[in-house]
């Protein structure tokens, strides 16, 4: 089994780099931490950067999962080539870019980009975003699935993530003792469904609905509170329409053993304790 420890990043194409940097920055909070030629790198926490920009397709997109030693990571490129996967492994110059001393490549039964890493760097320094946003760190990502089911027994038995609580077909795992960490939802095509980071309370997702409103961001679900994890949260498009949440007072679930993932239904209810109903796509029937 493949032990993913934790999401450590997302990369996404832009047609636009200029305006993702603009929304990184001035909207979503975050703290330039690196520039390429091409390539924006972003901080929100104690790694190095947990979002990167980069001058190319928007469908282009990837997201990254530590893995503890490189001898793990051979492991798991050669359970994912026996299984059909095509690996690629990061070039020298990749790494450097990304960087992690080392990392494979593969697409889920999806189609969703996904980059294994070794020993991403942490910068030593604290976050400091542009704007008090209150954000706390990168925490869990959504995937779309073209099939749930299939993408579940991919994700909890070749990989060790374990289903916390489904909306309808829509399984919420977690990697560690936060609810969630990955999220599939259902799709018609591949792609990041939502990029979360975590803020320090409720008063942070409140500034940031004003704030948002008032600079002309659409705001597509939220202010809210989740019936699965607990969390209050708030959603809203970023570029090229991808979807961005806050959210406070996750669940943890200490209880490893004990635990039993519960149903809800694919419906706003579901989604929401207060009454709100998504405006987003995949969160829809």
């Amino acid at each position: 089994m493949i032990d993913l420890k934790d999401v450590v990043y997302c990369r996404l194409g832009t047609a636009d780099l200029e305006e993702a940097e603009r929304f990184a920055v001035d909207i979503l909070g975050l703290e330039v931490a690196d520039r390429f030629k091409g390539e924006i790198q972003f901080k929100s926490d104690d790694r190095e950067y947990t979002l990167s920009y980069f001058a190319g397709d928007p469908a282009d997109q990837a997201t990254a999962f530590h893995l503890a030693s490189a001898a793990e990571l051979e492991a798991a490129a050669a359970t994912l080539e026996k299984l059909g996967h095509t690996v690629e492994h990061g070039s020298a110059d990749a790494c450097a870019i990304r960087k992690v001393r080392a990392f494979i490549a593969f697409n889920d039964p999806t189609g969703n980009r996904i980059e294994l890493v070794v020993r991403p760097a942490h910068s030593g320094r604290r976050y400091h975003g542009s704007r008090d946003a209150g954000i706390t760190g990168f925490s869990h990502v959504g995937l779309c699935s073209t099939d749930p089911a299939r993408d579940e027994i991919f994700w909890t038995t070749v990989c060790n993530a374990r289903v916390s609580d489904r909306i309808g077909d829509a399984p919420l795992m977690r990697l560690n003792t936060i609810h969630h960490t990955i999220a599939l939802f259902p799709f018609h095509q591949a792609g990041i469904q939502h990029i979360n980071h975590q803020v320090a309370s409720t008063d942070d997702i409140q500034r940031s609905w004003n704030m948002l409103r008032e600079r002309g961001v659409t705001i597509t679900f939220g202010p809210g509170r989740h019936p699965t994890s607990s969390a209050q949260f708030l959603y809203f498009s970023g570029p090229n329409g991808l979807t961005f949440e806050y959210s406070t007072g996750v669940r943890e679930i200490h209880d490893e053993p004990g635990w039993r993932d519960r149903q809800f239904p694919f419906e706003p209810v579901g989604f929401c304790h207060w009454g709100a109903k998504p405006n987003i796509a995949a969160f829809k029937d």
